[in-house]
């Protein structure tokens, strides 16, 4: 086996600030999210929404997904907590669960647009690349940590992992550190958000008059469960249900689900028009004839108009 491409193995702890040491998985954490808070700005100025929304609205996003990504990696990994309960909530600490996070996130949000009295699907949209952006950046977080890596390569791209952070499986003994590599899979998932960013701002820049609102989270939603099943393959020591992972579940569970929606809505709703761009001549003629055609509706109905 050749020797690994990236030999570095780096420290988690970037710095002491006094007593506490600041991780480099909360740094990558912090810089993901001032990147999508920028990205979000520009995203709800193109979708015609008010970009004010977006400080508070990621602040409480956040927090929402980092207890649910935090909840889903604790239950993931009970058997290092159960013994040090504290060291769940005291730093320093790393390891966030991305379907937890989701989860919480998505709840967050659909609290937060009803509040606000605005539009979820929209708004949804505007957040998908967000998503992807924050997975792209956040899984270096993972590389910090020397965690997320997969069986032994031979791979030119192949990363070293110390001693201290191998799984029982792969002990240095023989599996020398100087001549072993791993899979990346953190940075798999991080080059797949990469592409899924630029694919969705394309989409949305170049075809979203074809899209109807809420359809780029499911694309993302289906594009992460599939990455996501497939890495899960080179995975050990991962999280179980009945022998099968439980990311492979939830990949499954997010995928097909998002796949029924995006399919379904055209299926059995195909009289929805597409969505319109922001400024278009045609939203507010499209609107009023949407109002009058739902007020016949009642009327035909013997509704109240």
């Amino acid at each position: 086996m050749i020797p690994a491409l990236i030999q570095l193995t780096p420290d988690p702890i970037a710095i002491h600030i006094g007593p506490l040491p600041l991780a480099w998985y909360g740094i990558t954490y912090a810089v993901g999210l001032l990147a999508c808070y920028q990205l979000l700005v520009r995203q709800a100025a193109r979708f015609g929404q008010n970009p004010a929304l977006v400080g508070n609205g990621i602040v409480v996003v956040a927090i929402a997904a980092l207890i649910g990504g935090r909840l889903y990696h604790v239950i993931d990994q009970w058997p290092r907590y159960q013994d040090d309960l504290l060291s769940i909530v005291l730093p320093p600490y790393s390891g966030l669960g991305v379907y937890g996070g989701l989860i919480s996130g998505t709840i967050a949000a659909i609290m937060l647009t009803r509040f606000y009295r605005v539009s979820f699907p929209v708004w949804a949209d505007i957040i998908a690349p967000a998503l992807f952006l924050m997975q792209a950046i956040g899984r270096w977080g993972n590389f910090f940590n020397q965690e997320l890596y997969g069986p032994p390569t031979s791979l030119p791209w192949g990363i070293a992992i110390d001693c201290a952070h191998r799984i029982l499986v792969y002990p240095c003994e023989s599996f020398p550190e100087a001549t072993t590599g791993f899979q990346p899979l953190f940075l798999y998932e991080s080059i797949s958000g990469l592409v899924g960013l630029a694919a969705l701002l394309w989409l949305g820049r170049r075809h979203r008059a074809r899209f109807r609102p809420g359809d780029f989270l499911l694309i993302f939603f289906m594009w992460y469960g599939v990455v996501r099943f497939g890495l899960e393959f080179l995975r050990l020591e991962n999280w179980t249900i009945g022998g099968i992972a439980t990311a492979q579940i939830f990949s499954t569970v997010f995928a097909l689900g998002a796949l029924v929606i995006f399919v379904g809505r055209r299926l059995f709703r195909p009289g929805l028009p597409p969505r319109l761009p922001p400024g278009s001549a045609d939203v507010e003629a499209t609107e009023d004839a949407l109002e009058e055609e739902a007020a016949e509706d009642m009327v035909s109905e013997g509704g109240p108009v």
